[in-house]
């Protein structure tokens, strides 16, 4: 019997734990059964409390203090930790039935998808390959707020497609925070941005904010290798054609409905559940009534 679950990934301050938070509330308020699991070592706040936190097995405050580490070296220490005793996850995981939506959090060190071999030891763990026959997903999530910095942007989109060719599992790319770039770019502008468009790119050259910036300025002028870096960067993208975005505004139930509908289809979640009766249907209807 498979289940299904979603890694929620991305760089710090994406907004990984919000949207965590928006799918469980829109899985309580269509009836359906999430399960949350937080693989952060270093989170402190929730708005649900996890069904399952790394925080029990051991945390980077108590790896940073004892063994004399830094943030990212306690991270990654964290994670070497977890692989050592992965009877942690299927202990608490394995009960679970198909009709569960499994969400892990992760943390937002960026070297774990780009090239630490941890997480994809982790994800072939949880996925099919493993024991554990898990239908899973990366949601991979980008502050939108990057779109006004495009090189930023492109930087990364590309660390979007490193993270899908490391861990080899099918992925849904998000802009997150929506709401805050909506009156900063026109529609048709996003739409570019969402399909990953590295005209983009090459139009800062003319664009005119471009020129009154001197320091913008003299980056794209200096020898011209700002520009060929740019360029080089956004040919990779368009040559794997592998990056596209899903718009997301969490305080939207619709956005994030819709988001959820791309995580099933790539989980292939709706493929399992069997038909109900309308019999079935009626009577819950009739309950609500």
């Amino acid at each position: 019997m498979s289940k299904f679950g979603v890694l929620v990934m991305g760089p710090a301050g994406a907004g990984k734990t919000t949207f965590s938070n928006a799918l469980i509330q829109h899985c309580q308020s269509t009836r359906r059964s999430c399960f949350y699991v937080n693989l952060d070592p270093a989170a402190e706040n929730f708005a649900y409390a996890p069904d399952l936190d790394i925080r029990e097995l051991i945390t980077l405050e108590d790896v940073m203090e004892e063994l004399h580490l830094g943030p990212n070296g306690g991270l990654i220490y964290c994670f070497e930790f977890l692989l050592q005793n992965l009877d942690f996850l299927s202990e608490a995981l394995d009960p679970l039935s198909e009709e569960y939506l499994i969400i892990f959090d992760m943390p937002g060190q960026i070297e774990l998808y780009t090239h630490i071999p941890l997480l994809p030891s982790l994800t072939q763990y949880l996925s099919r390959q493993g024991p554990l026959n898990i239908n899973l997903c990366a949601a991979y999530l980008l502050e939108s707020t990057f779109v006004v910095d495009k090189a930023k942007f492109f930087a990364g989109t590309l660390s979007a497609m490193s993270a899908m060719l490391m861990l080899e599992i099918p992925h849904v790319n998000i802009l997150s925070k929506m709401d805050q770039v909506r009156e900063m770019v026109s529609r048709r502008e996003l739409r570019r941005f969402a399909n990953v468009d590295v005209q983009l790119l090459q139009s800062d050259e003319e664009d005119p904010s471009v020129s009154a910036n001197p320091m913008a300025k003299d980056a794209l002028m200096s020898g011209g290798s700002f520009k060929q870096l740019n360029r080089a960067v956004a040919q990779l993208i368009d040559d794997f054609s592998m990056v596209s975005f899903l718009q997301l505004d969490v305080q939207d139930e619709d956005s994030v409905a819709g988001i959820l509908s791309h995580i099933d289809d790539a989980i292939q979640y709706h493929e399992a559940q069997e038909p109900r009766d309308p019999k079935d249907e009626q009577e819950v209807n009739y309950e609500e009534e």
